[in-house]
């Protein structure tokens, strides 16, 4: 087996077919198809099966390409290594973000690393179930991460950047934007626009209307958090979300609760990092992060939703 024929059979699985991957990978479709045909015979698989729309992975072909991503993700982190230069660099840097964090300020950071090294390739993984993004993590794929919460197991390196405030996305003309900050007492009777079940926001939601001893019903679950403000200003219901994750045009009916809810973001990179991941911190670093005011809570999941990295 080969690292070619791992990206030949991870370019088919994005692709769908062995010409659209070929295309892609500016190689003749004979080429690929010999490939993948030796790689099933050693490993005594059947890798992808056909079906009316595409070529798709089969079980045993799901197991493996998660394996070959991660070996393709560390070939790739090699070589950016061996031919870094010091002003040039170039490879790929893979960026794993708990969704919600950074949206306003990983856009700055990343366009300021591209001008710094602009052959540099980046790959940004949003990712809202912490499960999938510690198991992304342990399988040596991220090379920097943002997340709520402290860094455990030793794997990375923790490096706090600053707080998140949490807002509550209301309709347009709902009487609570009067208010400057509205108490989580009155949003008792509201129905919520909430998130894909075991994720980090979601967790935050649940347990700060637990310790409020409100009960929320939900009338809609979404996976984006631009998603769920747009639905909440058009009046589906109201969600909660950080506030930097609020989309330009929408602050209007964004507003901070009492009690104050906040979550730290946390730049989790790897211990001996190289170029690019240091110059991608201090970046971060640059941006603008909300910090916490006396009195502002963090909600008992944020820690335990982190990924244990």
């Amino acid at each position: 087996m080969s690292l070619r024929q791992f990206e030949y059979a991870l370019a088919i699985a994005e692709q769908g077919s062995v010409t659209a991957a070929a295309e892609v990978l500016r190689v003749a479709q004979p080429s690929v198809s010999q490939q993948i045909r030796g790689l099933e015979r050693d490993l005594g698989v059947e890798l992808f099966s056909r079906t009316p729309t595409g070529l798709v992975p089969t079980v045993a072909g799901r197991a493996f390409l998660r394996e070959a991503q991660i070996a393709v993700s560390a070939a790739r982190r090699a070589r950016a290594t061996a031919r870094a230069g010091a002003d040039e660099l170039v490879g790929e840097l893979v960026v794993a973000v708990q969704m919600g964090l950074g949206t306003r300020q990983l856009p700055g950071a990343l366009g300021a690393l591209r001008r710094r090294f602009p052959r540099l390739e980046v790959t940004v993984f949003e990712e809202p179930n912490p499960t999938e993004l510690e198991r992304l993590a342990r399988g040596g794929v991220i090379d920097l991460g943002l997340m709520a919460g402290p860094c455990e197991g030793g794997l990375y390196d923790g490096h706090h950047l600053g707080d998140e405030e949490f807002v509550v996305v209301l309709a347009a003309g709902h009487p609570l934007l009067a208010a400057d900050r509205v108490e989580l007492q009155e949003l008792g009777r509201e129905p919520w626009v909430r998130f894909d079940h075991n994720s980090a926001l979601d967790g935050v939601l649940v347990d700060v209307l637990r310790d409020n001893g409100l009960a929320p019903t939900t009338v809609a679950r979404v996976s984006q958090t631009a998603t769920a403000v747009r639905w909440a200003a058009h009046g589906l219901g109201v969600t909660f979300v950080p506030a930097s994750a609020v989309p330009p045009g929408h602050e209007h009916v964004a507003r901070p609760v009492t009690p104050v809810v906040s979550q730290p973001v946390v730049a989790a990179v790897r211990p001996g990092a190289g170029p690019a991941e240091t110059a991608l911190l201090e970046f971060l670093r640059q941006e603008t992060w909300h910090r916490s005011a006396p009195g502002w809570v963090t909600p008992p999941s944020t820690a335990g939703s982190a990924p244990v990295v």
